[in-house]
């Protein structure tokens, strides 16, 4: 059974991109090297939570990926925003603006080969790859310095994202207690692993190894990741992880009679 049948049919997929391409440790070094210098995440200020992300989108038929330009931040700083609608409880129906990429992650080979593998591992209807497939790429890292404390990921239980397909590839982990993997069946979205009943729990693992993976079909299941504490103390805790998610291009009729002209853009 290949993966992509796999993915379609149980929700779920592990696989390792060790296994699917020959990895330039240069690239892969200057990817982790991208997580030493990531802002705290402003939306969860002192729950040890770091982050950047951004946009693009990549061409069915082609594999071209294009990144889509930043926004300009209150403070002149490159921001992405990020949107999932009523699928994560802790932000209903907000917006989250997060620092961007850098321009040398984008340009990165390593991550936009991780981009196109995910992709090939989705399908789609015939309408879906007429148009751009729309990439949403999250640096995230959980980190513990002080002996006794946590990190968690958002929101921390079984979820569902809102995309219909996410990735998630381990880039480094260090000194860690937790941060293991559950899936689930979609119905028990908003419970811990532990509060399922073990016929619907459909998986438990843990990313060890820099670029062990993992992808999700969003209707077919829930997932969730563990926090994270400090495995031996005195030593501190990181578990580095690049999320990737495909939407695509919806086409509907859009209303602007209530566009403010302050908001207006010539394009």
């Amino acid at each position: 059974m290949s993966k992509v049948n796999k993915l379609q049919q149980e929700g779920f997929v592990k696989f390792d991109i060790s296994d699917e391409i020959e990895v330039s440790n240069d690239d892969l070094k200057s990817l982790q090297a991208e997580f030493n210098n990531l802002p705290e995440d402003s939306y969860a200020p002192g729950l040890n939570r770091f982050r950047r992300y951004s946009r693009a989108v990549i061409i069915p038929g082609e594999n071209r990926i294009e990144w889509v330009k930043d926004m300009e931040g209150e403070n002149g700083e490159e921001v992405s925003e990020y949107f999932q609608g009523t699928f994560n409880p802790e932000f209903n129906d907000e917006y989250r603006c997060f620092p961007s990429l850098t321009t040398e992650a984008k340009e990165n080979e390593l991550l936009n080969k991780i981009i196109q593998i995910d992709f090939n591992k989705t399908y789609w209807g015939t309408r879906d790859v007429l148009l751009p497939v729309h990439v949403g790429v999250h640096f995230v890292k959980l980190k513990v310095e002080e002996d006794g404390q946590e990190a968690v990921s958002s929101p921390n239980h079984l979820h569902q994202d809102g995309e219909p397909f996410t990735f998630a590839h381990l880039i480094s982990a260090v000194n860690l207690n937790g941060g293991s993997n559950a899936i689930a069946t979609p119905k028990h979205a908003g419970l811990l692993p532990e509060d399922v009943p073990s016929e619907d729990l459909l998986a438990e693992f843990k990313l060890e190894n820099p670029l062990e993976s993992y992808g999700v079909s969003d209707k077919k299941v829930s997932h969730y990741v563990s926090s994270i504490k400090k495995d031996k103390p005195g030593i501190v805790a990181e578990r580095a992880v690049i999320l990737i998610d495909f939407m695509p291009t919806v086409v509907a009729q859009i209303d602007t009679s209530d566009v403010k002209e302050k908001d207006l853009v010539t394009v």
